[in-house]
């Protein structure tokens, strides 16, 4: 089962086109331009569509996925509106995209497996949480980690992760945008590095925020936690030496089993490096699928780490399956 993959239904993208915030002249050669505000990434910047992203057919009948199985699918932080100044504009982009991720897996419920976008940062949160998780029947959410300038830790989130905790609802955490957005503009540098860096810092506060304290949340953070893994010992350092980082009973290192992280690490060594650090039952499959930065070897990769066969059943599949109200593959 693979816990991060991405769609963007063809009627959504039509809808932001209809609305002036989209141009698709070029989705017949594999991608699409869509406003900054909605997207958060530059103007003009290439977004790359191929048809398995909005065809659910050819998606379905892509050899290179056979071995996966399942497909947890959400909407990429392209579609999360995340930098609308309206709140009523940006909830509402939010609710049409959630509806048509919820046409488009329809055919095919089985396989894939749909994670309804939520408005961080806004007060609309909670109310479409619960609408994706108990209207629509979606098997979790997906978060960016900001939203209307807001970090996570921000007090209008509080209500949404109280919500959250209650219903013991799934989350993937994906990055919105880069740190440093103008150094990041060059060499595709807001991907390759700034989201990295982001996932580590929407982490890093939700740790020294003491939400991680105040709720049980189970978090599931892309692109194998991006830095936070291998930055934990200097926070930890931190921790111990600088009183204003002092704000948790334990070091910031004793909350990595407070989240998942998926195995888009692109590379064997940094995958059981991964492993090693936070333990196979807190590590799942997740490729970016399809994105051209996505990861085409995991299911190879987690085999090739030769990990007993329990712990390589957890995670190809059975620590998703347990996290997502499934039965194990």
């Amino acid at each position: 089962m693979d816990a991060h993959t991405h769609a963007m239904p063809l009627t959504f993208l039509r809808l932001l086109r209809d609305r002036g915030l989209a141009d698709l002249s070029s989705l017949a050669e594999g991608y699409v331009r869509i406003d900054p505000a909605v997207a958060g990434v530059a103007a003009g910047s290439r977004i790359p569509c191929p048809p398995s992203m909005w065809d659910v057919a050819a998606r379905s009948s892509d050899p290179a996925r056979r071995a996966v199985g399942r497909d947890v699918v959400a909407a990429p932080p392209f579609l999360f509106a995340a930098d609308v100044t309206d709140d009523v504009t940006a909830a509402d982009l939010v609710a049409r995209s959630n509806d048509a991720l919820a046409e488009f897996v329809a055919p095919a419920r089985d396989r894939f497996l749909p994670l309804g976008t939520v408005p961080v940062g806004r007060r609309a949160a909670v109310a479409e949480a619960a609408r994706v998780i108990d209207s629509l029947g979606f098997v979790g959410v997906t978060l960016g980690t900001t939203g209307a300038a807001r970090d996570l830790d921000d007090p209008v989130n509080e209500p949404l992760w109280s919500w959250l905790a209650e219903r013991r609802v799934p989350v993937l955490l994906h990055p919105t945008g880069a740190p440093a957005p103008q150094r990041m503009r060059d060499f595709h540098l807001t991907q390759l590095l700034g989201y990295p860096v982001e996932t580590a810092i929407a982490a890093a506060r939700l740790i020294f925020s003491g939400v991680l304290d105040r709720h049980d949340l189970s978090i599931v953070l892309c692109h194998g936690g991006g830095c936070l893994p291998s930055l934990t010992p200097r926070l930890d350092l931190g921790w111990q030496r600088k009183e204003v980082a002092r704000t948790t009973p334990t070091p910031p290192s004793s909350y990595l089993g407070r989240f998942w992280f998926d195995t888009a690490t692109f590379d064997d060594a940094a995958l059981r490096a991964l492993i090693d650090r936070v333990g196979a039952d807190h590590v799942l499959l997740g490729t970016d699928y399809p994105f051209d930065l996505g990861d085409t070897d995991g299911v190879a990769r987690v085999e090739r780490l030769g990990l007993d066969p329990d712990r390589s059943r957890s995670v190809l599949g059975g620590t998703a399956a347990g996290l997502f109200g499934l039965a194990p593959p």
